[in-house]
This record gives structure tokens, sequence and C-alpha cells, in this order.
């Protein structure tokens, strides 16, 4: 009896490529296997023959040799999956229902295992956390800051593979290189890392002096940092790639940079704006005057208008932080303190004393937030 075409049985075109193949295996497999249509016999045939079809096209070399010379050119490879069906749902052998699961669960959950060439499986290295103190000005106007953190790298001794110089690992005997093992409990054919190697594939028989296997050691990085204008408290800088390495040839991580502000002797940042205190003294406060206010990009003069109280809050337009995500740039607010005289002498308290005398006698025009404060304790207690 002929055989068919094994794209036909499959259900492909000739120029189909290998995942819709391994689907349409899969397909077929599933629906005509022999554990789960017991006495079936023309099912069984149907899976010998999917079976067949996909050892054959699964494979780049035979299936060049079946393309150009057809069932001659593949001879006797093809049959491999004929006997093994009295292993019922756990079937090891060849075409077992377990390893149709076996594949599905390696293709879902990125397993290296599986029966065809499993790979060591790349893990992205780790990411870092660097707080870098900084000052107001420098967060303000930017700065270049150099910084020094402890991290993994690979080992130079053997280039990050743990075996000794001259030496390379060996593949492990348990998973067969792959990094997983799989483990057939009744209906399910689970893939897990290999107990043996740990998920490298690999043993190390030599290990390498300097990191004793692990492919990488501990070091002190230096790097330089540019910190922009107008980074505030809790803003993070991200350095790709400087990050610990990572596992069989992953990319390694990334530094993220956080900026900690330190407290100003001055200003206080809220946002983009500035807050200070100004203190002046009585004869400003009462008079008026002009006086000297800091910014950050130098002096400014301040006018002060006469009968100004303790507490009033003026408005520097553009004087605060130009914010590192967007052209506007805050408000420098300065509040006043009037600041009471100390160390009087004798002639200044005789002095203070007849000013007040006569502040007293000029009634409630010259201290008008005192008056009102008072009245208003007096009406509070006449109501009870």
């Amino acid at each position: 009896m002929s055989k068919r075409d094994y794209y036909e049985v499959l259900g492909v075109s000739k120029n189909a490529p290998e995942a819709e193949i391994k689907k349409a295996y899969r397909r077929l497999a599933m629906k005509n296997h022999p554990d789960r249509n017991p006495g079936d016999k023309e099912a069984e045939a149907r899976f010998k023959e999917a079976q067949d079809a996909w050892d054959v096209l699964s494979d780049s070399q035979k299936r060049a040799a079946y393309d150009q010379f057809g069932h001659a050119g593949v001879g006797g490879a093809a049959g491999g999956g004929a006997g093994g069906f009295g292993g019922g749902f756990g079937g090891a052998g060849a075409g077992g229902f377990g390893d149709i699961f076996g594949d599905v669960f390696g293709d879902m959950f990125g397993g290296g295992g599986g029966g065809r060439g499993g790979q060591q499986r790349a893990y992205r290295g780790a990411d870092l956390r660097y707080e870098l103190e900084i000052d107001l000005e420098e967060a303000v106007f930017g700065a270049e800051k150099t910084i020094k953190f402890p991290t993994r790298s690979n080992c130079d001794t053997c280039d990050g593979s743990g075996s000794a110089p001259g030496t390379s690992p060996q593949k492990c005997g348990t998973c067969h290189g792959s990094g997983q093992v799989r483990m057939q409990q009744g209906f399910f054919s689970v893939q897990q890392t290999c107990p043996n190697c740990r998920g490298r594939g690999e043993i190390i028989t030599n290990p390498c002096s300097s990191c004793h296997g692990t492919g990488q050691v501990r070091k002190t990085k230096t790097l330089k940092v540019n910190i922009p204008a107008g980074v505030d408290n809790g803003d993070r800088i991200r350095l790709s790639g400087e990050g610990e390495p990572g596992e069989h040839n992953g990319p390694p991580g990334d530094l993220f940079v956080e900026m900690a502000v330190r407290e100003h002797n001055l200003f206080t940042r809220d946002g983009d704006n500035l807050h200070c205190d100004i203190p002046i003294s009585f004869a400003t406060a009462a008079l008026g005057g002009e006086i000297e206010v800091p910014t950050l990009a130098g002096r400014v003069t301040l006018k002060v208008p006469p009968e100004t109280q303790s507490g009033k809050v003026f408005r520097l337009r553009g004087k605060g932080v130009k914010s590192v995500r967007s052209s506007t740039t805050g408000d420098l607010y300065c509040r006043t303190a009037v600041e009471v005289p100390v160390n009087l002498t004798r002639e200044q308290r005789d002095a203070i004393e007849a000013f007040d005398q006569t502040l007293q006698a000029g009634g409630k025009r010259h201290s008008p937030q005192s008056s009102s404060f008072f009245d208003g304790v007096k009406s509070f207690f006449e109501r009870f």
C-alpha cells in the first residue's frame, strides 16, 4: 500500500513554515492518539501516519530529501512512531501523549527543554538603585557627579564562563543541556528546572579560582552622572545597561539614580517655587525702605512699603526653578519677619518707652490689628 503525501497528511502546503507544520501535527496527534481512542484502529493508523509525517517534515535535512525524492529520499527514516502506545497517558515513548503536552507546556512557559534541541534561557540582569545626595543649586542648575557603587560583573579571569582558563563547562547529563527536566504525572507532563545544573544546562567540573564557578565577581563601579537642570527630590535618572550582568549571555539590568536634595539654609522648595524668610528691622517695616534679597541667580533689591506687617509675603516672579519637565520657571516668595531689637541700652529702652506712650496717646489708629483683636476678646467674654 503506497503512502500518502506527508504534506497532505498534515493538511499543509509544501512551503509551510515549521510552526504551521508543528501546529497541524499537534492537532492531529491530540485528536487521534490511541490513549484517547482506545480500540479504534483507524484512529491509531491516522496517528501513526501523522507521526511519520512529523518525523520527516520537522527535520530540515529529511524534509529537503523528501521534497526532492519523495518517500524514496527518506527510506526507513520514518515510522518511529509506530510503537510505544502501551504506556497509557504516561507513555514515554516517541509520540506519547505526554510528549505532546510537554511541547505545549514548553512553548507556553518558555522552557528550554523539550525533545528537539533545547537551549539555555537567557535571563536579564538585576536593576540597581543608587541614592545620590545633591545640593539645591545642583538640582536647579544641573551638575555632573561621579558615583561609586558595588555591583556584580563578569569575571575577567574566565570571561564569565565560571570555568578555569583552558577548560569549558560540560553538558549536564540529567537534562542533556536543556536546563529543564520533564516530570510525568498521569495525564500531564510538566517541565521544571533541572535540579542538577539549576537550569544552566552545563556542569562546571573545574571552577574558576577567581569567581569560584559563578562567572561573576563583586566590584566597585565608577560612573559619571549628568544631572539635568530642574530635577527635584525623588526624581530618578535611568542609566541603561549599568546594572548587574545577565545570566546565560542575557542583557544587563539598568541603574536607577534617585535624587535626594539636601536641605538649604535659606530656601525651601515647593515644586517650581522657592520660599524664604526675610528679617526686616522695625524701622524699615514702619517707614518702608529697600532691602537686598538673595536668589539662586544673585541678589535683587526688594522695596518694602511703609507699615509692612510681619508675615507679609512678597512674590518675585521668575526667580524660582525652571522645571525639568517644562519650560516654565517658578517664583520666589519672600515672607517678612519683623525683628525685635535685643541687647538694648538704657538710653534705647527710654526712647522706646517714650515712643510707645505717644502711640497709646494716639488711640486705635496706630495699632488696628491689636485693637480689633482685643475688641473680639472682650465681646467673647461678654457672651458668658
